[in-house]
């Protein structure tokens, strides 16, 4: 591979690692600051992304769309439809704990998933939504990859500093203490249920905005690309290993664990067919080696939460 491939490869990268980011961010919102055990981020994701794919993308005859609205359009409503499905969601789920709040987001999920699959009406179905068009399309690749790259930066900064902001407010220290001691926080006089569903629905929010980002730089969704392997699980191992409740943990977890999965991908992709298709399995089996690793050498992640003011101690 020439030197304008590997740098193409590594735009390429770098735009996924920007979606994944989000992702990991509004699973930090979620279990990171209130403990809430989203197992069923998939859902959300395609949520956003089949929501801004129909706004915007080109007529078609076999679904619903061509409505050929603006991006920021397109945008907007994928990341309110993921909250205004959350929020259902969130109060008949959220009643649950741990163990139980995981199995049903995961039931969610998988209902999200195979009404994308089989309302073709809606979706497509197993051929999903085509014709998507792409920020800075017109431009050559390389410009166009660039370009594409800086806005995915540009909103997961703005998320960041968003987040962050809420985090240092007295929301994040009531959000930490509903965490570290619910029944405590409520003696207090906090609305507990109230306040993770607002965690709830805002961590949705922006893994609909990440599903809106990933249709458009493909120009295209189908049921294939919501797999809980990789907009879900991937996601958890991202936050757990660069530090649960920790913004720039789950950034930089999201950077690493993505670019161990690619760059593994790569060096797979050139070895012989026969091997290759066995060598695959290897990439699972490295994530789940570092996963292993940091649970047992630094169960903190690589950037510990860092402590804003004071919250009621953990149980």
């Amino acid at each position: 591979m020439d030197l304008i491939g590997l740098a193409n490869y590594a735009v390429f990268i770098a735009i996924l690692i920007g979606i994944y980011a989000l992702l990991a961010l509004g699973l930090n919102i979620q279990w990171g600051f209130t403990g809430l055990f989203n197992a069923g981020i998939a859902g959300f994701f395609a949520i956003g992304a089949y929501t801004s794919a129909i706004l915007t993308s080109l007529p078609a005859d076999h679904r619903l769309g061509g409505f050929e609205l603006p991006l920021l359009v397109g945008w907007a409503a994928s990341m309110l439809m993921a909250a205004a499905i959350a929020w259902p969601i969130g109060k008949i789920c959220l009643r649950f704990r741990s163990d139980y709040l995981a199995i049903a987001t995961i039931g969610v999920a998988e209902i999200i998933r195979l009404v994308i699959r089989t309302e073709g009406w809606l979706t497509g179905g197993v051929r999903g939504v085509t014709g998507v068009p792409r920020p800075f399309g017109d431009l050559p690749y390389m410009q166009s990859q660039l370009a594409y790259l800086a806005l995915v930066v540009v909103l997961v900064l703005a998320a960041y500093l968003l987040v962050e902001r809420q985090l240092r407010a007295p929301w994040g220290r009531m959000m930490r203490a509903i965490r570290d001691n619910e029944n405590a926080a409520a003696a207090m006089g906090k609305r507990v249920a109230e306040r993770r569903l607002q965690a709830f629905v805002f961590g949705s929010a922006l893994m609909g905005l990440a599903g809106a980002l990933f249709v458009h730089f493909n120009r295209s969704i189908t049921p294939e690309a919501i797999d809980p392997m990789i907009a879900t699980f991937l996601i958890w191992i991202m936050l757990i290993l660069g530090g649960s409740g920790n913004n720039r943990g789950a950034i930089l977890g999201a950077a690493l664990i993505w670019i161990i999965w690619s760059v593994s991908e790569l060096l797979t992709d050139r070895l012989p067919t026969e091997i290759a298709i066995q060598a695959k399995y290897v990439r699972v089996f490295i994530i789940g080696l570092t996963l292993q690793l940091v649970l047992r050498f630094r169960p903190e992640g690589i950037l510990p939460e860092r402590q804003y003011g004071t919250s009621l101690p953990r149980k």
